[in-house]
């Protein structure tokens, strides 16, 4: 039963964090002509676009996407209690998947920064999923690097964003529960 709840939540969680993915993507005005934006673009358009329709963007913000990953994490949680508890909640669903959204874009820009930091050290020339990351981070790396430059060459901004990133998620859950 564990397996299968894994299975289940790791479908949802994948599509989850390319939806916010394409959030922060046309937040962060990255290049859209590149192969992983256009990935994340064609993965999510069959949900975004209908939900567009409807829901306007808002001051240069993606709404349709957040919405969108909302409605995700309340299927995801929906299935999970109905697979594996036989009953449905809407309360707890509703802000569980709120909780769920949360977690999984603190989730995502960690792995984003540890992708960049790692693809930093071994990347030879241009690397079209690096310049994204590059697009996505550097708005948070700017101020850090301000207080903190680089020091003998090693750029310690990525590490800082990091500890600040994981900080936040511990204070985040005790806050929670």
């Amino acid at each position: 039963m564990q397996a299968m709840h894994f299975l289940v939540g790791i479908i949802f969680d994948l599509f989850l964090m390319v939806v916010l993915l394409r959030f922060w993507l046309q937040a962060a005005k990255a290049d859209f002509y590149n192969p992983m934006s256009q990935f994340v673009v064609k993965a999510t358009s069959f949900a975004v676009n209908p939900l567009r329709k409807i829901i306007p963007g808002v001051g240069g913000f993606d709404i349709a996407s957040l919405v969108l990953a909302y409605l995700v994490a309340v299927a995801k949680l929906s299935v999970i209690f109905l697979m594996f508890y036989n009953a449905w909640a809407p309360g707890p669903v509703f802000i569980q998947a709120l909780i769920t959204v949360v977690k999984e874009g603190l989730n995502l820009l960690f792995w984003v920064l540890i992708i960049r930091a790692l693809l930093s050290w071994v990347s030879q020339g241009y690397n079209p999923i690096e310049a994204v990351f590059h697009q996505l981070t550097e708005p948070m790396l700017r101020p850090i690097r301000k207080v903190i430059p680089p020091l003998g060459g090693l750029d310690l901004s990525i590490l800082v964003l990091i500890i600040g990133l994981q900080f936040l998620q511990f204070l985040v859950m005790d806050l929670i529960g």
